[in-house]
């Protein structure tokens, strides 16, 4: 995938954290951890999303749709 260059501002203590990962082997850059920390955080912000959708759902209206319709579908399926 391609790579796009991007310059970002952060807290020293939080740049003197990142080293001592890269340092301790658990990154191979500082890229790489911001990267993947960067790709994590917009997971979990993607399913915070999906719940809070999903949680305005109503599980009866939702059935109901589900379920309008079936009864009529399953006279005209051929026999088996």
């Amino acid at each position: 995938m391609p790579r796009a260059k991007v310059a970002v501002s952060l807290d020293e203590s939080t740049v003197e954290r990142l080293d001592r990962l890269v340092k301790k082997a658990d990154f191979p850059s500082r890229s790489q951890a911001i990267q993947e920390a960067v790709e994590e955080k917009l997971s979990r912000l993607e399913r915070s999303r999906l719940a809070r959708e999903c949680a305005k759902l109503d599980p009866e209206f939702e059935k109901a749709m589900a379920e309008e319709g079936l009864s009529e579908d399953v006279t005209e399926w051929p026999a088996y």
